[in-house]
């Protein structure tokens, strides 16, 4: 079973309780959902492997650690993922980004594919799929799906919210992948929307209703 990582970072929550705010514009939505990225980034990216390197300071040569060369991807599902995409970017700004763009049937609540386009050497990176807001969990477990169709066997999954049943979902369908996650919510209500959640973070994140 993967593993479920909650970041319970004072500046992780305190930035998303203000994301949470029904009154918090469009502009301030994107920068606190770009600066919590980079945050959760920064975790995400906690086992990255090192080297030995031997450079040289102004005083004198040294052995430290650099990057081992592993390959990064960040994967976000359009259109919310976006927002955490350059947050990411600002940690990493060697990775490549691919986009899986999909859209939940409002009578199934299933999701569709419209678009996926992957850098090609995709199945060589860790891969880190991004989308705020982990609600049934459809558009997740689908779109790690499209990534191991390709052949990706190296990938994690990186939310804002999640309700239970989401991650549950999620586990269940693809146990080998890590979930990383700022905060687990009640649960869903009628309409497969988070509780208490924050709303449509797409429609909030590019001013759309």
């Amino acid at each position: 079973m993967g593993k479920l990582y909650v970041f319970d970072h004072p500046l992780i929550q305190h930035k998303l309780s203000i994301m949470r705010k029904k009154e918090t514009g469009s502009k301030e939505f994107r920068e606190l959902l770009n600066e919590i990225g980079m945050l959760m980034a920064y975790e995400v990216t906690r086992d990255l492997p090192l080297r030995d390197v031997e450079i040289e300071t102004p005083i004198c040569k040294c052995t430290t650690k650099m990057l081992a060369g592993r390959k990064l991807g960040v994967v976000p599902i359009l259109r919310a993922g976006l927002g955490m995409v350059d947050g990411i970017l600002s940690l990493v700004p060697a990775a490549k980004v691919g986009h899986i763009g999909l859209y939940r049937d409002p009578e199934t609540k299933q999701p569709v594919e419209y678009y996926c386009k992957l850098p090609t050497d995709a199945s060589e990176r860790l891969l880190i799929v991004v989308d705020p807001m982990l609600a049934t969990g459809g558009s997740s477990i689908a779109a790690i799906q499209f990534l191991k169709d390709r052949g990706c066997k190296n990938i994690r999954l990186m939310c804002l919210i999640g309700a239970p049943e989401g991650i549950t979902a999620v586990q269940a369908a693809h146990p080998d992948v890590d979930i990383y996650i700022a905060a687990v919510d009640e649960c869903l209500n009628e309409h497969a929307y988070i509780i208490p959640g924050l709303g449509d973070a797409g429609d909030r994140l590019f001013g759309t209703k």
